[in-house]
């Protein structure tokens, strides 16, 4: 369990992040028959830009960027019934580390030499490479895939970056039991996402990389359960236990986290509560937040609150830096992730032919560090091209009352094909 621990805390460590909460999805199809060839092919190119004022907006030495492409071919019937998924992936920095920035979003490599962007900055992988079968009611996959966060939400696939971080895993889905889904898992390794920077110089001092995908609690992985009923019309309830042995006579780990999420008509309301416990630890860490929010016209609004305590772990993604806290934002994470109060106020409109986002978070540092936090969000998403096309602007404003503040700029377009 030390190896899970380890990485969760250097996953805190991350500072570039952002994302939504997923929507509650079941995490693999049941297979069907091709009617055509039989394999699907597509994929995505994006362009990822980044800067903020460590030194100067827009400074090489404070900005970072990234070109990927990505191409997957997913078959459901290859024989008898067995489906087939790979999806490969690129990243390179065009040679901007030249003129323009002085780092990158994600990492092909290691560091040498202290901080050359060019050990780091050009490489592909397999980000998936996986298998599918079905037979009545449940569902197989197995080898490298993406995780959502409602199914697994300590250790799923986040969106933020250039591309999703993916797991090694086991998967078997169950419907049998009326308005029920059943999905036991096996994790056994992942690879991350995250780059941290020196703030004054703006050198690249730590680097995820994302062709090394390592095991995420030495060779005994992680086993999950997660139960998701929809008897009651309007009512998702989901809940997720998860285990993972404790290594080099460590004490094993459990996991337990709820959501209810109950909508009526234009509105919602949720909740969330949650533990992470091991007898090694002084204080298991519990966590629990509320949400509510609806549609009026155009706008959409909402507000949530979370809590955690002071425990030993906090909330961690062992793929990355995201919680699954109804208040996690762009760049929050390491605020809200242990011995916090939280609350976040959000607002959308649709219009100029997407979607404005405006989202407030304050923090209570309750430790005896006494860093209180405030970020403010301000975003514009719209898909152009025929909607191929999806582009985005951000602007984040945060502030620690002990570091003083930072204002970061992020820009991407990622196109579809």
């Amino acid at each position: 369990m030390k190896k899970l621990l380890i990485l969760s805390a250097a996953a805190s460590a991350v500072l570039m992040a952002g994302g939504d909460i997923a929507p509650v999805e079941p995490a693999v199809a049941a297979p069907v028959v091709e009617q055509s060839s039989g394999w699907d092919f597509s994929g995505q190119a994006v362009v990822y830009y980044q800067t903020n004022d460590a030194v100067d907006l827009f400074d090489q030495k404070s900005s970072v960027a990234d070109f990927g492409l990505q191409l997957r071919a997913v078959n459901k019937d290859v024989f008898a019934g067995i489906g087939a998924g790979v999806e490969v992936s690129g990243l390179s920095t065009l040679n901007l580390e030249n003129y323009l920035v002085s780092g990158v979003m994600q990492t092909t490599g290691k560091l040498v030499n202290g901080n050359d962007i060019d050990d780091i900055s050009d490489g592909g992988w397999i980000s998936q490479m996986y298998l599918t079968y079905g037979v009545a009611n449940t569902t197989f996959k197995l080898g490298r895939q993406e995780l959502p966060k409602a199914l697994s939400p300590f250790a799923f696939s986040e969106n933020w970056n250039v591309f999703k971080n993916t797991f090694d895993a086991a998967l078997v889905v169950n419907t049998d039991i009326a308005n029920t889904t059943i999905v036991g898992a096996w994790v056994g390794g992942a690879n991350y996402n995250g780059v941290t920077k020196d703030p004054t110089t703006g050198n690249v001092v730590n680097a995820f990389n994302m062709t090394d995908f390592n095991s995420v609690n030495d060779d005994d992985g992680i086993y999950m359960l997660t139960v998701q009923n929809k008897s009651i019309e309007g009512l998702t309830l989901t809940g997720t236990y998860y285990y993972a042995a404790g290594q080099d006579n460590a004490n094993d780990t459990h996991i337990l986290w709820g959501d209810a999420h109950y909508t009526f008509g234009d509105y919602c309301a949720a909740a969330q509560v949650g533990t992470v416990m091991n007898d090694d630890f002084d204080n298991d860490t519990v966590a629990f937040g509320l949400k509510a929010g609806g549609k009026f016209d155009i706008f959409n609004a909402s507000i949530a609150y979370s809590n955690v305590n002071d425990g030993d772990s906090g909330l961690f993604n062992v793929g990355g830096v995201k919680t699954p806290l109804y208040t996690q934002m762009i760049l929050n994470q390491n605020a809200i992730r242990t011995d916090n109060d939280t609350f976040v106020a959000r607002v959308g409109a649709k219009v100029l032919g997407g979607n404005i986002g405006l989202a407030y978070d304050y923090t209570t540092d309750n430790s005896n560090n006494d860093n209180d936090y405030q970020e403010l969000d301000l975003t514009y998403k719209t898909k152009v091209f025929n909607d191929t096309t999806t582009l985005f602007a951000g602007y984040i404003y945060s502030d620690y009352d002990k570091t003083g503040d930072a204002n970061t700029l992020r820009f991407w377009a990622r196109y579809n094909f």
